[in-house]
Formats: C-alpha cells, structure tokens, sequence
C-alpha cells in the first residue's frame, strides 16, 4: 500500500518551503505543562528534578527534566529509562511518569534510576513524530547530532558519573504511522511510500550487535500479564522486519541512530505498544510499559547478583 503525501511533489525532496507549509498545518492538541511537568512536581520527596537543556522554538520555549530516584550513588550502575522521544506515543510518556510514581522506588537500593519522560515536549503537544525542523529524534542519536532533542539528552547522561547497565526507550506502533508518519518521510525525502503491516499487540525492538535474548524474553513475559504479544504477519516479520522469536526483532540500533544505541548498555530495548487495538485501554497501554520497566530491572538485578 502506498499514500501520496499532500505536501511537495512526489518524488522530489522537500526544500525549507515544504517543510514551512508542513510546520504551518500542526496545532497544539495538548498540554505539555498540565501532563508532564505536574506531574513531575508531585513526585514524593527524594527524586532530584534536573533541568537538562531547553528548547527554543518560534513555537514556544520548553524545558527538559530528567529525574534522580532516590539513594543515587555515583559509580554504580543505572538503569536508564526513556520516553517520549516520538512525542505522539503517549504510553511512553506517561508509562515513564507512573513508572516513577509507582514502582521506582522499589528499584533504587539495588540500581541508580534515570528517567527522561518527555523527550519531545513539542511534538507531544502537537502528536507528532518530528520536531518543528521535521526531523525525527530517533534517527539522529549520534554524534554531533543536529538534532536538540537528541543531543540534549545525549550529553546530560553523559554527564552522570555512572554506567549505563540497562537502558529501555518507550515506545508506540500506531496506525497513525501507516497513515500519516511514513507518507509523510516518504514524501520528505522525495522517495516512494511503503507501509508496513502494523501490528496488533506489544513487542520489542533489540540492539542486533548486542543481542540479549534471555533479557528481551523477561520484559516480554512481564508484559504478557498485562496485554497481548504481536503476532508474526504471513510472512514471519514484525513492521517488515523478520522476528528473532515471538514479540521481538532486532536492528542495529547505532546504525540507525535509534535511542537506545547511544547509550552502550549491556541490556537495552524499545517497547512497542500498540495503542489502537480494540483489546486495549490507554491505562493497560501505560501499565504495559511500566511492566516492560520492571520485567527488565528485575532480570537485570538478578544478573547483577
């Protein structure tokens, strides 16, 4: 299936014009400060609150935070845990902020906690994949990234004298990425548009040089009481790409410059939620990503010991 993306022409890359007509179309949807940083405020007393950078925008100026939970002890490993870098997956966001809220705590005697919720803040205003520059966060975690979300976020954990042991990035699959997201790359980058068979449940997406089966498969079991797995399409792949066993495919994460690879962690994945299945509510969607969160610590911990 292919989709004509109305902005530019087909086959020719966008110029600053297109991109301008495409920026001029978006509009607030939501609040960044009401669902987030309130939030954050509320956290019980011993999360350290960290403004990490922020971002000015004709759009608006947003502030980053990051979150400490508490018992932090320098040296010695952390588990990262990332959200809302695709602004317009909300289970990301707000499974990050429940995760703090309800389970953190429970981790931090054995690992330090480090929580970015809201990667994005203007594109989850506006439920969007790219930034206002369009440009897609999660391609640009890389080195020197021209990206501010990225390279925000980059160097604010690179500032933590700490290693990153686990690192999980929270993430969505959801229709809109078969009916506007990935016309509207293909019409971006002036190349052909080819959807992918979205799939109905959760799965992973796994570093392919840093393979950890027995890790990916414990977040997978700790999801599973909460929500159902994505099955296989006909032809044994997940979003085109063929599984490395139920609910999970890998990618080469550096390459792609995904989240999750600039973090070099030994136990790293992206959470895939399907939001859109009639079998599913928003509160399942968010609880299934705080289980992904503990399934992973837990196996991690168990590692450690």
């Amino acid at each position: 299936m292919t989709m004509t993306y109305p902005i530019g022409t087909p086959g020719t890359p966008w110029t600053d014009k297109e991109k301008a007509q495409w920026l001029a179309a978006q509009a607030i949807k939501r609040s960044y400060e009401d669902e987030v940083l309130v939030r954050l405020d509320s956290l019980p007393q011993g999360f350290e609150i960290e403004q990490y950078g922020t971002l000015r925008y004709q759009q608006g100026t947003y502030p980053l935070f990051g979150v400490k939970a508490p018992g932090w002890q320098d040296g010695r490993p952390t588990a990262l845990i990332t959200g809302g870098v695709h602004g317009y997956e909300t289970s990301g966001v707000q499974g990050a902020l429940d995760f703090l809220h309800e389970q953190a705590m429970g981790y931090s005697d054995s690992l330090n906690i480090l929580v970015a919720p809201c990667i994005s803040p203007w594109a989850y205003e506006t439920i969007n994949r790219w930034n206002p520059e369009a440009q897609d966060p999660n391609r640009n975690f890389t080195a020197y990234s021209p990206v501010a979300e990225s390279s925000l976020l980059i160097a604010w954990v690179g500032k933590q004298r700490t290693d990153i042991l686990t690192h999980i990035d929270l993430h969505e699959t959801t229709d809109s990425d078969n009916l506007e997201f990935r016309p509207a790359l293909a019409a971006r980058d002036g190349v052909v548009n080819h959807n992918w068979n979205i799939p109905d449940g959760f799965y992973l997406v796994g570093d392919s040089e840093q393979q950890q089966a027995a890790f990916q498969q414990a977040v997978l079991d700790s999801v599973s009481q909460v929500t159902h797995i994505a099955e296989a399409d006909a032809q044994g792949q997940l979003i085109g790409t063929p599984i490395a066993r139920h609910g999970l495919i890998y990618y080469p994460t550096k390459k792609y410059g995904l989240c999750i690879g600039f973090s070099d962690a030994q136990y790293k994945t992206t959470t895939e939620v399907y939001p859109d299945s009639p079998r599913v509510t928003p509160q399942q969607c968010n609880q299934a990503q705080v289980a992904a969160v503990t399934g992973g610590l837990e196996y991690v911990i168990q590692a450690l010991e």
